[in-house]
């Protein structure tokens, strides 16, 4: 049986994002609701817990320090000076969701609606000069993405289609040619890494566990949550073999002990590391 441990115990309302920060050796995680960016050295155990101002979809680290971060009204950063904002996007009843950066130092941001509404979410690449792009414009509720491991594919949820779905990667660094990868049957899938063997790790909303499929789609390997509501998965450590996934409380009657916690699977694979945004 997988070995299931509690990385960081805590009662995060909507833990996500957990990123390996390869430059400080440390995990970055937010809670969306709680408007919280958390970070944590499992070497030391520190931790330490940033409070901000709007909802917090996703916080990255920057090749220049500091953290970009995806928020209710845009994209901003956060560093020695203080707070700006990079790409600033008001859109009444929507916030920030979920992010990703790619090969090329490129922030893919994802935004929703609080009312998950179809349409009312967004994918967009924002330069490291904080010049945006939409790419998807036709989307609920905006998750996982992220590259393969020689950066000629990108993966995308966007979770209520309960689809995963993968695109060729053009000329230009947009994606092309979307097809879908699978589908789960059991609750919805949310946020998602990729490994060393091109293998894509997704998080199950609702379903209790953390599925990976192969490159052509195959189901694997399941690891088996003590909670319902898993948001998304990340490798960190030194070796980038310990599978950390954050998890959620909101909307449970009856939330698991556990739920709001980041758990971790030590030796779970092999990932692969992460850049840091370029902007």
């Amino acid at each position: 049986m997988t070995a299931v441990e509690v990385a960081v115990r805590e009662y995060a309302t909507l833990g996500e994002g957990p990123t390996w920060d390869t430059a400080a050796q440390r995990l970055i995680w937010v809670d969306i609701l709680g408007s919280r960016i958390h970070t944590y050295d499992p070497v030391t155990g520190r931790r330490t817990v940033m409070v901000t101002e709007q909802h917090v979809g996703a916080a990255k680290p920057r090749t220049d320090g500091g953290l970009v971060v995806n928020l209710r009204d845009g994209v901003g950063i956060y560093d020695f000076t203080g707070f700006r904002w990079l790409h600033r996007d008001v859109v009444p009843g929507r916030r920030g969701n979920d992010a990703a950066v790619a090969p090329d130092g490129s922030l893919w941001t994802g935004t929703m609606r609080y009312d998950e509404a179809r349409g009312g979410g967004t994918l967009s690449r924002i330069a490291p000069d904080g010049t945006a792009a939409t790419v998807l414009d036709d989307v609920a509720v905006s998750n996982g993405t992220g590259w393969s491991p020689d950066g000629r594919l990108m993966y995308y949820i966007d979770s209520p289609t309960r689809s995963i779905d993968v695109f060729d990667v053009g000329a230009d660094q947009l994606p092309i040619n979307r097809r879908k990868l699978a589908s789960v049957d059991e609750g919805f899938p949310d946020g998602l890494t990729v490994d060393a063997d091109g293998c894509v790790w997704v998080a199950l909303w609702d379903g209790g566990a953390v599925r990976r499929y192969t490159p052509d789609g195959e189901l694997d390997r399941v690891i088996e949550l003590p909670v319902l509501r898993p948001t998304a998965c990340a490798f960190g450590g030194a070796d980038l073999t310990d599978l950390y996934i954050t998890t959620a409380r909101t909307g449970l009657e009856a939330p698991h002990p556990l739920s709001g916690s980041v758990l971790v699977v030590p030796g779970a694979g092999k990932g692969l590391a992460q850049p840091a945004f370029a902007g």
